[in-house]
């Protein structure tokens, strides 16, 4: 779908569930998203992503490294959540395994993606994360996109309680 230098961002396989349940149960990768997945709850998501591409022509691809093939996490475009302030707008997110950062692989193909978007003739893509989660927001950030304070949600599929609840908004307008 989308190569770089060193990644391709790709459909689903069934070969990809297995290390993205690994992902799922590191409580590191999931500090910021949420409680652990099953498989159940793995392969629900993926197939969540294979809808969106049927409908769109776009998802969170699954990242694979090109001298290897090892999967290492998923990143792409989505529609907005609805109940969201991003509902109706192109939404871009990423996840990787913990064996996978700090490499700049988040950057590299969340820059491709979003280098897709404009050719695409998107006008403008927006992201969500959690306040503590640094490391995203500061990508976001890296990435050129900026925070607006006042789109800042308790998002609607947590408890209004829940320490993840509270989700700020950061958007990119297309540069063309």
């Amino acid at each position: 779908m989308i190569e770089t230098v060193r990644l391709i961002l790709r459909e689903w396989r069934e070969s990809d569930v297995e290390p993205f349940a690994a992902m799922g149960c590191d409580a590191e990768v999931m500090a910021f998203i949420g409680p652990p997945l099953d498989e159940a709850g793995v392969r629900a998501a993926i197939e969540r992503q294979r809808g969106f591409q049927a409908a769109h022509g776009y998802c969170f691809w699954a990242i694979e490294r090109r001298v290897d093939g090892a999967f290492l996490g998923f990143c792409g475009l989505k529609p907005g959540a609805t109940g969201t302030p991003i509902e109706g707008e192109v939404e871009i997110g990423w996840r990787l395994a913990r064996h996978a950062w700090g490499q700049g692989y988040a950057r590299e193909v969340a820059a491709a993606c979003l280098a897709w978007g404009w050719a695409r003739g998107m006008r403008r893509i927006a992201a969500i994360t959690v306040p503590a989660n640094v490391r995203s927001w500061g990508l976001m950030e890296r990435l050129g996109m900026r925070r607006l304070a006042d789109r800042d949600f308790a998002h609607p599929a947590l408890a209004a309680d829940d320490p993840l609840s509270l989700h700020i908004v950061y958007v990119i307008d297309n540069p063309g």
